[in-house]
């Protein structure tokens, strides 16, 4: 009788450098095959994935015909956007910058076989993985762009400055940044794309005008 050793899982992320050193930050799981590409047309290269995960994702057309061609499950980083809006058979993260690094991602998907591939994928960065409702903004990105928003509210009111609200925050919150660090990291447009989107359901989302000058919006 022949036995055959069972293939690693394969996975192949497609992210920015500092994407990479925030989602490796607590190591990969021996055995685990990760391979990591720069450029999202690299992901065609590796037709034996087992788990291609998009941390660069852009919900358009040429982006999900590329990922469609691609083999294995699909995580994406799709905060703002809902499976309904990307793919229903796709698994969304929030994979915004500095929630990376973090133990717990949180994430949607529609399909219990996927979910195990996810699990089990997502592990092997020495992430445990939390499933919640398919809806825009996931839990933690909403509240803290609630957050930022507050903060560009009260500069624009003249409450205080930038410096003095990031300070403010980090000592009396204990967050790692102060709402207006926290935006740079995250990427304004990201924020600002989310909170407007959320404002359509709930007014107390609108962004703030500052907001959305800083981001380019108006």
């Amino acid at each position: 009788m022949r036995f055959f050793a069972k293939r690693s899982m394969q996975i192949v992320v497609c992210g920015s450098e500092n994407q990479q050193q925030e989602f490796t930050s607590a190591g990969l799981a021996e055995g685990t095959g990760v391979i990591w590409v720069f450029e999202k047309v690299d992901l065609l290269q590796y037709q034996n994935a087992d788990v291609v995960i998009d941390l660069l994702y852009a919900n358009n057309t040429d982006t999900n015909a590329l990922l469609q061609q691609t083999p294995g499950a699909k995580i994406i980083n799709s905060v703002a956007d809902t499976l309904d809006e990307t793919d229903p058979a796709f698994v969304r993260i929030n994979g915004w910058n500095t929630f990376l690094n973090g133990p717990v991602v949180e994430a949607s998907c529609r399909h219990g076989h996927l979910k195990k591939l996810a699990e089990q994928a997502l592990s092997a960065f020495a992430k445990t993985v939390q499933w919640l409702p398919d809806e825009s903004g996931f839990v933690t990105p909403r509240v803290v762009s609630l957050i930022i928003n507050e903060a560009y509210f009260s500069l624009a009111e003249g409450v205080s400055t930038r410096a003095e609200i990031d300070l403010a925050m980090k000592l009396g919150t204990a967050y790692p940044f102060g709402p207006f660090e926290w935006s740079r990291h995250i990427g304004l447009k990201n924020i600002a794309a989310l909170l407007q989107k959320l404002s359509r359901q709930q007014a107390r989302y609108a962004p703030a005008s500052l907001l959305l000058q800083e981001a380019g919006v108006i």
